[in-house]
C-alpha cells in the first residue's frame, strides 16, 4: 500500500473514532526507514472552545514520554558521557545511600534499580519540584537489590534517568533535550518535557472517557496496593492531573507533552536516520532496544519484560511479547514505539482517557498496510 493509501486510510479511522464517539480527538503518525508515511489528526482539541487539533497540537501523554527520556539518555552514551555500566552514584555521588551504590545506568533504564516509589504524602508541588524529588530518591531505601528483580518506576524513572542525564551533562534537562534531540530532530516545539506556560494554549485538553469513568474506580481500590506504595493515589494519572499549569510547566520526566508524529520522530531516530541525522549508531541501537531484564513486576503484578527504556512487545499484556517491538503505552491510551523488523514506527495520542482499544485498531492497520 502506498504512503498515500495509508494516510487515507488513517485519516479515514481517526474520523470514524472521532464520529463515533470514541475519541474526542486523536492523532496517529507513522515513520518506515526514518520517513514519514502518515501524519493524521481529527477531532476537537478543546471542547470549551472548539479548537480543532492539528497535527503539531502537543498532548500530555503521561508515559510514552518514557521513550523520550530513555532515547535521550542513548544519545549522552552515544557521545560517551556515561556507559550503560556506570554506577548512578559515579554521576551523582548523593544517590549512593542506603545501598544504593551498585546501581548502573543499565539498571535504572530497565526498571531494575529497586527504587520504584515516591514517598506516599508527595504532593503536586513537591513532584514538580525537581530538586525535591532527587533529594527523595537518593535518600530512598531500595525494594530489592538492583537487578535481581523488575518493577514499573513509575515517577522515578523520570527522575532517576533526568537526573543521570544533568549530572553528566552539567545543564538543565530542558535544555540538553532540546540541542541533543529535539532541535537536531526538528520538534523542539512538538515535544516537551517542561512546557512553557505560554505554549499551553496549544495543547489538547485531557477528559475521562465514559468508559474509563465508569469501569475504573480509584476510590475503591485498596490504598495498600504496591502501585499506590510508587504512585499515591493523589497523584494517579487523570485528566485532571494532566491538565494542572504546574504539572504541565514542570519536567516530570516519566510522562511528556507531544504530538504523535513528534515521538514516532523520535523512535525513527532510534533506528536509524532521520532527514540526514543519525544520532545512535547500530550497535547503540541493538544495544539499546535488546532483551535486558524480565520478570514478574515487583509493583504491577503483571509478567514485564524490559529493553533500556523501552518495553518490549505491544502493548497486549502478552506473556511472551514480540521482542521486535518496543515503545511505551501511556496511561489513557496512547501509545509510541517501533518494529525494527520492518523498520516501522508509530504513535497514538489522544485527549480522551481510556483503554488502549484505539491503539490496538491502529496498530492492527500499521503492521498489515505499512
Amino acid at each position: 500500500m502506498s504512503a498515500a493509501d495509508v494516510q487515507k486510510q488513517l485519516q479515514r479511522t481517526a474520523e470514524e473514532l472521532v464520529e463515533s464517539g470514541a475519541e474526542r480527538s486523536l492523532q496517529i503518525a507513522v515513520y518506515r526507514h526514518g520517513e514519514p508515511v502518515a501524519d493524521v489528526a481529527a477531532g476537537i482539541a478543546d471542547p470549551a472552545t472548539g479548537r480543532e487539533v492539528q497535527r503539531d497540537t502537543p498532548f500530555y501523554n503521561f508515559s510514552i514520554g518514557k521513550g523520550a527520556t530513555a532515547t535521550l539518555a542513548h544519545v549522552c552514551a552515544e557521545k560517551g558521557l556515561f556507559s550503560y555500566d556506570t554506577p548512578v552514584a559515579e554521576l551523582w555521588p548523593e544517590f549512593a545511600a542506603h545501598g544504593k551504590e551498585r546501581v548502573t545506568v543499565r539498571h535504572a533504564l530497565s526498571h531494575s534499580a529497586g527504587v520504584p516509589g515516591i514517598p506516599p504524602g508527595t504532593t503536586h508541588a513537591e513532584l514538580c519540584d525537581w530538586d525535591a524529588m532527587c533529594a527523595a530518591l537518593a535518600d530512598a531505601e531500595p525494594w530489592w537489590e538492583a537487578g535481581t528483580a523488575v518493577g514499573y518506576h513509575a515517577f522515578t524513572f523520570g527522575f532517576l534517568v533526568g537526573e543521570i542525564v544533568r549530572r553528566a551533562t552539567g545543564r538543565e534537562l530542558a535544555e540538553v533535550l532540546r540541542t541533543e534531540l529535539t532541535g537536531p530532530l526538528g520538534i523542539a516545539d512538538e515535544l516537551y518535557l517542561a512546557m512553557p506556560a505560554s505554549e499551553h494554549g496549544r495543547l489538547a485538553v485531557l477528559e475521562e472517557s465514559p468508559s474509563r469513568a465508569a469501569s475504573f474506580d480509584l476510590n475503591a481500590l485498596p490504598d495498600d496496593l504496591p502501585m499506590f506504595k510508587a504512585a499515591p493515589k493523589q497523584l494517579f494519572p487523570s485528566a485532571a492531573f494532566g491538565n494542572r499549569t504546574d504539572v504541565l510547566a514542570a519536567a516530570v520526566p516519566a510522562g511528556a507533552k507531544t504530538s504523535a508524529r513528534a515521538m514516532a520522530r523520535v523512535y525513527a531516530s532510534v533506528l536509524g536516520e532521520v532527514d540526514g541525522v543519525r544520532l545512535l549508531s547500530q550497535d547503540r541501537t541493538r544495544e539499546a532496544t535488546a532483551p535486558a531484564a524480565s520478570g514478574t513486576d515487583q509493583v504491577m503484578g503483571n509478567a514485564s519484560s524490559w529493553a533500556l527504556g523501552y518495553a518490549l512487545g505491544l502493548p497486549d499484556n502478552s506473556p511472551e511479547p514480540d521482542l521486535q517491538v518496543f515503545g511505551m503505552a501511556g496511561a489513557g491510551g496512547s501509545w509510541a514505539g517501533a518494529d525494527t523488523a520492518s523498520g516501522t514506527t508509530w504513535a497514538i495520542t489522544k485527549n480522551a482517557l481510556g483503554d488502549l482499544s484505539t491503539v490496538a485498531r491502529v496498530t492492527e492497520l500499521v503492521r498489515h498496510h505499512v
